[in-house]
């Protein structure tokens, strides 16, 4: 039981269906998966879990130096699924949770049998002929801010990573979220996130991807979206109707009907 306490793993829905493995992006937690998790579940097994250092994941497993690498939490990902035994699963990454299932399916290839990134960024840092969305000053002046004032840095990014500023409650649910995070662990996570480039990581991917972008997203513009569908040979782009970088909160049906779509084409 070392590993589920660990990362607060929790597997809700059918025994008897596919198993879709969904991972929160940074500041988040798997709650904010529970729009899809409802509609999942009713034809799937889900496995919902905390990354370390975030939600309910026990503190006491965590390591500034394992967690300071996307490397780490994919290693954590391979670790539920092994304790599970878990044959073949979809898994779902939002955010930077996209690259970490990356490593994590090219570390093991015959393990997932589908990616589904959600708003994925495998570089935020503009770069001669790539647009990350960023400048390096850019970041640079977000994980100052972050480390300086934490509270203040959640409440001001907050409506910017979420959009939708009719929709207050949404920002509302991401400030406090970011609140509730810890923020030593959140300042190590963030670097992990904003300065990793994974960029030569996506060629490798061999298994069916889904790849789901916003229309407006001010975190992973639609050209990081093409650039990801133009890495992995034979992955497929959905651009969602949808505001912001978490369209599982903000878009959640039209979220749920592209994963189901997907997932129901591959188990034909």
């Amino acid at each position: 039981m070392r590993v589920r306490n660990r990362n607060n793993v929790r597997v809700v829905g059918r025994e008897d269906g596919p198993t879709v493995v969904l991972a929160h992006g940074f500041g988040c937690d798997q709650h904010m998966w529970r729009h899809v998790t409802a509609e999942i579940g009713q034809w799937a097994r889900v496995v919902l879990f905390d990354h370390v250092g975030s939600g309910k994941a026990d503190p006491a497993a965590w390591d500034a130096d394992r967690y300071a690498s996307l490397d780490g939490y994919a290693d954590d990902v391979l670790s539920i699924c092994q304790d599970l035994d878990l044959q073949q699963p979809i898994f779902v990454g939002h955010s930077v949770s996209s690259s970490i299932g990356v490593l994590a399916a090219n570390r093991e290839p015959d393990r997932f049998s589908a990616l589904v990134l959600v708003t994925p960024s495998p570089c935020y840092i503009d770069d001669a002929n790539y647009r990350g969305g960023f400048t390096r000053d850019d970041i640079d002046e977000l994980l100052e801010s972050l480390d300086s004032n934490y509270l203040g840095w959640s409440s001001s990014m907050a409506p910017l990573i979420m959009g939708n500023p009719e929709r207050p409650e949404l920002s509302e649910e991401l400030t406090a979220s970011f609140c509730r995070t810890d923020p030593a662990m959140a300042q190590v996570f963030a670097r992990a996130t904003f300065l990793s480039d994974n960029r030569a990581d996506l060629a490798a991917v061999k298994v069916p991807t889904l790849i789901l972008q916003c229309a407006q997203d001010a975190i992973a513009p639609p050209e990081v979206g093409a650039f990801v569908h133009a890495q992995i040979a034979g992955s497929r782009l959905v651009t969602l109707d949808a505001t912001g970088h978490c369209p599982q909160l903000s878009a959640p049906e039209a979220t749920t009907a592209a994963i189901t779509s997907f997932v129901r084409a591959a188990y034909r």
